[in-house]
């Protein structure tokens, strides 16, 4: 993220007021605002079908921002921000867009439905839109390899791969991208990150919330397309990739398409699926997804999806990597733990050391943004008494300020033109194919109370090892 001004340009918002847009986009647009981060000029075009005005979009912006901003509403912050903002409704097209637009560069920001994004593309080049303009999309990137290359397909008609951002928010967190710095800024753990030293790789995003009311998006989605495909396995490839030459975007994207290169693809026996039935959460009684709004009462949804997945390359042969995701969860938490290989405990036996807990790194994303290590030591006392205890760094209490979110940093590169943070068309078809053998032939899902971690086959899929949360 630039600590000054981009270049100037315009800011196209299509699905302007959708949940996204209030929640996420203008929210961060603000606060980028008030970071002095925003170009000097240029217009935020609000466009979506809704018939608002001016006014009534400002209204809804401010509404937006009192309630999501990380920084707060400041009505002087506001006074300089609002002129920026204008509205178009596409009932008046695309080129009323364009003659809006007050400079030769943009950035197009689909915010929209995926089954609206060729259509959308298609109007957006035939106003003229192409020449000069970053074109956001967001995931998910099709639903199989089939369509996945079908929407690339269409992309690439009218725009270069350079000018395209597939936008993953998960890769603008602070933690995510602090993975290269960790890893290769340190060389204590960059010698030991391999099949050496790691006996295994968790990966986990565990929600406690349901669908929040989007039953039709889940059912055509579900756990597995939704997090595993794409979150998980850009996360994935931050922790497993070789050192980039150099920082350059097409470097860093380059090491983590050979990761995608070395997955084997997926087979049924590596995947569980799940569906979470009525239970407690958080000492609240909910409903189970089936009697979720807009869910079929048949419905084989997956609300919860795990995998073992392997790497086979010269430093992953032989580790297994266990992902896993799921709505109604214990609790709200994304982390990555490696586990490390166990120290001989031959020379605490005749102590009474029958077994040593493994070294651990934890690197959690959310909620609260910290890599812990665990490691063993003697307890205080005259015995010799093996413990396992941690050391811990959290952004709070180390740098004593609150990092940007997410979409704040991936709009600032986006405008930049930075494309670093953001996938790739064949790395993202890679990742479908590693996918496609379960997509044709998935595993039948299997019921979870509400407020736990997953169904029974979810432990027995990582045996001889456990869940680090469990």
């Amino acid at each position: 993220m630039s600590l000054t001004p981009p270049p100037d340009q315009d800011i196209v918002i299509i699905g302007a007021t959708g949940d996204l847009a209030k929640r996420k986009l203008l929210p961060a647009l603000y606060n980028l605002h008030v970071g002095g981060l925003l170009p000097a000029k240029g217009k935020i075009i609000g466009c979506a079908r809704s018939e608002v005005s001016d006014d009534q979009f400002c209204e809804m912006a401010a509404a937006a921002i009192k309630e999501f901003s990380r920084t707060g509403f400041d009505a002087a912050q506001w006074k300089t921000f609002q002129p920026r903002l204008t509205y178009v409704a596409t009932s008046e097209g695309y080129d009323e867009v364009r003659k809006l637009c007050l400079l030769p560069d943009r950035l197009v920001y689909l915010s929209i439905p995926p089954s609206a994004f060729s259509a959308t593309i298609d109007a957006v080049a035939a106003a003229g839109l192409v020449e000069g303009t970053r074109l956001i999309v967001e995931k998910p990137f099709g639903r199989d390899v089939e369509s996945s290359r079908q929407l690339a397909d269409k992309i690439h008609e009218h725009f270069e791969e350079s000018q395209v951002l597939r936008i993953d928010h998960y890769l603008g967190k602070e933690t995510v991208q602090n993975i290269l710095v960790f890893r290769f800024g340190n060389s204590v753990f960059e010698k030991v990150w391999s099949r050496d030293m790691i006996e295994h790789v968790q990966f986990t995003v565990a929600e406690s919330i349901g669908i929040e009311g989007r039953g039709a998006f889940y059912e055509e989605t579900g756990a597995f397309r939704d997090i595993l495909q794409n979150h998980a396995f850009q996360v994935l490839s931050l922790l497993t990739m070789e050192a980039p030459a150099t920082f350059d975007a097409e470097a860093v994207r380059d090491e983590k398409h050979k990761v995608f290169e070395s997955m084997r693809p997926l087979e049924a026996c590596d995947v569980v699926r799940g569906q979470y039935t009525s239970g407690a959460v958080g000492g609240e009684r909910v409903e189970g997804y089936l009697e979720e709004d807009g869910v079929h009462p048949e419905s084989q949804v997956e609300t919860f999806a795990a995998v073992r997945l392997c790497i086979d390359n010269w430093r992953w042969a032989g580790v297994p990597f266990y992902l896993r995701t799921g709505k109604r969860m214990t609790r709200q938490v994304t982390e990555a733990t490696i586990v490390f290989r166990q120290a001989p405990v031959h020379f605490f036996r005749p102590m009474g050391v029958q077994e040593l807990a493994p070294n651990t790194l934890t690197i959690t994303i959310q909620p609260e943004e910290s890599i812990t290590f665990k490691f063993m030591a003697k307890a205080p006392g005259p015995d010799v008494e093996i413990e396992p205890v941690t050391m811990s760094f959290t952004y709070d209490s180390s740098f004593k300020q609150q990092p940007a979110e997410a979409y704040e940093t991936l709009l600032n590169d986006a405008m930049e033109g930075d494309q670093t943070l953001f996938a790739r068309a064949d790395s993202v078809d890679l990742a479908w194919e590693i996918v496609q053998p379960v997509l044709d032939d998935m595993p039948p899902v299997q019921p979870y109370f509400a407020g736990t971690w997953g169904p029974r086959a979810a432990d027995e899929l990582i045996l001889p090892h456990k869940w680090h949360l469990r």
